[in-house]
């Protein structure tokens, strides 16, 4: 099957972007699958959703990603059946469990446990869309009702069934994850996966984890994208990203990313990276990026080159690639490359 192509519009900066919903309107006259929204702590990945919802037909509506201790899952549930009835059953909700740094510094919520909390966060959701009988949970972190017997209960809680009936008992639920244990549970209770990095020159990272992917399960992978004649130039700006996950996001110890990045065989690039990010060298920390693995997970330079390059990403489990357009004309031409072949 060919490649999908799906429009990734992010959390927003300081300010909303410029004409989002002639951006929307565009992508969904050249073909884009989706439009995709996600969050961090500023914008919201939902809000938008409607907005560019009310204004196309037939792009599909999707959250890369939604933060799960933003919301209960209740909440979540009744954000999704909303959204999927007032755009006639386009969404997709896509979940993740963001980091510590924003769970518990943001939303005063703990971090421990995120693949329990997953689990049973899709679970209740799952109950709710599906609506054959009151939702209810045993816990221990979304317990429905609340016990009576816990602090400030007043022991009144009973198990509820929306009362709005959803449009489609089965919204697609994708997952954002990163670490093996995290993507094996994708596999099993999503519908599709959204990796960080992924090569396509390394499928064995993640082929165990996938191997059991129900039959429509989707992979739509955030994919760096600059067509340009200056090849060092564009994978500089992959460099600063990747420099900044690496050897910035999370503690010396505790950064998923980094782990990755390891395990994808780059040991001591994920380590040096670390050690000039954290001390400050951050110029230093770019310029330590293997321009190998920029090449491996990103798609840079002229666009004979990039065509080449898609023949791998073709050939391996991804479904689809999400694409960030940054300067004028990139919609086309990502739109070019991608789906006129």
């Amino acid at each position: 099957m060919p490649l999908k192509l799906g429009l990734m519009t992010g959390y927003w900066g300081s300010e909303p972007p410029e004409d989002i919903i002639g951006t929307a309107k565009k992508a969904e006259e050249m073909g884009y699958w989706g439009f995709f929204t996600a969050e961090a702590y500023g914008s919201d990945a939902l809000t938008p959703l409607a907005w560019v919802g009310a204004h196309t037909s037939r792009i599909k509506l999707g959250t890369a990603i939604v933060q799960i201790s933003a919301r209960t899952p209740a909440a979540t549930a009744m954000h999704a059946l909303t959204l999927d009835h007032l755009s006639k059953g386009r969404l997709i909700l896509g979940l993740g469990v963001s980091g510590p740094q924003v769970v518990e510094g943001w939303y005063g919520q703990p971090f421990a446990k995120p693949l329990a909390r997953t689990r049973e966060y899709i679970s209740i959701i799952r109950q709710v869309m599906a609506r054959e009988a009151p939702v209810s949970g045993p816990g221990p972190h979304y317990p429905l009702p609340y016990p009576e017997d816990a602090p400030g209960s007043w022991g009144l809680g009973k198990p509820l069934k929306p009362i709005t009936h959803p449009l489609r008992a089965d919204v697609p639920i994708f997952l954002g994850a990163e670490g093996p244990k995290n993507v094996t549970m994708a596999a099993e209770i999503c519908d599709g996966w959204y990796p960080l990095y992924y090569s396509p020159w390394r499928q064995e990272v993640y082929a165990e984890n996938i191997a059991n992917r129900p039959e429509g399960f989707e992979i739509m992978y955030p994919m760096k994208m600059h067509v340009t004649d200056d090849l060092e130039a564009g994978r500089l700006e992959v460099k600063k990203s990747l420099a900044l996950y690496i050897g910035g996001m999370g503690a010396k110890d505790r950064n998923f990313h980094n782990e990755l990045i390891v395990r994808m065989g780059y040991p001591d690039a994920a380590r040096k990276i670390q050690d000039l990010f954290l001390d400050g060298k951050k110029r230093e920390a770019v310029a330590a990026v293997p321009d190998e693995l920029v090449d491996e997970i990103a798609l840079v330079g002229p666009k004979d080159r990039i065509r080449q390059q898609l023949a791998a990403w073709d050939d391996s489990p991804v479904t689809g690639l999400l694409v960030w357009p940054r300067a004028e004309g990139d919609l086309e031409t990502f739109a070019e490359l991608l789906l006129d072949r």
